[in-house]
């Protein structure tokens, strides 16, 4: 199967599996996370991981720029750190756009008096609402560190035991914190591998 039959493929299961998530686990999911509020601040501890990602993709993707620009070759592992900076900073970018076409309310309540499902009932997608309490699909978090993974899983397979943990440790903060609903990040794993995936396959267009 070529890469775009795969890509194809992966999406269409992200959409059933997601809309299964959507209609069966997102709620009870959000209500057992929210019972153990008390260990929320634990779990959120989790959620940092991926914060720093975008500015340091900058550092980066400037670095080894002027690296280059200084007429020295570019080892292996500064042409991942490349891709990784490119790959994260276009999720960044992709997610925002998303969250405002897709407009869902988030599990709890937690900026800007935001309604949720928690705390109002609300549950659902308002698309191209606005908002910081409407930017909970797709999970940034998630994508972020899938985006961060996705190239050195390819290029540098011999660490995937610790990329994978990365992911799991952040998705596992997420949900423990009931920060973000179980479909939200099954659309933001896809994102950001997506997005780390094509952005290796642009760079082996060289060849």
């Amino acid at each position: 199967m070529r890469a775009i039959g795969t890509w194809s493929a992966s999406l269409a299961a992200t959409a059933v599996v997601g809309a299964g998530s959507y209609l069966w686990l997102d709620r009870p999911v959000a209500q057992m996370a929210y019972a153990y509020h008390a260990y929320q601040g634990t779990f959120a501890t989790l959620t940092y991981i991926p914060e720093p990602l975008a500015p340091l993709a900058c550092v980066a993707f400037f670095a080894a720029g002027l690296w280059v620009l200084s007429g020295r070759p570019l080892a292996h592992v500064g042409t991942v750190a490349v891709l990784t900076s490119i790959s994260v900073l276009v999720t960044e970018i992709t997610k925002s756009e998303l969250k405002y076409v897709f407009g869902r309310t988030w599990p709890e309540t937690f900026v800007q008096n935001n309604p949720s499902f928690i705390r109002d009932g609300v549950y659902g997608f308002n698309f191209f609402h606005g908002g910081a309490g409407y930017g909970s699909f797709p999970s940034g978090h998630t994508a972020a560190i899938c985006a961060l993974v996705s190239v050195p899983w390819i290029m540098l397979p011999k660490g995937r035991p610790l990329y994978a943990l990365a992911v799991a440790a952040v998705v596992v903060g997420l949900i423990g914190a009931d920060f973000h609903f179980i479909s939200d990040m099954i659309a933001g794993a896809f994102l950001g591998t997506s997005i780390g995936w094509m952005t290796v396959a642009f760079w082996r267009l060289k060849a």
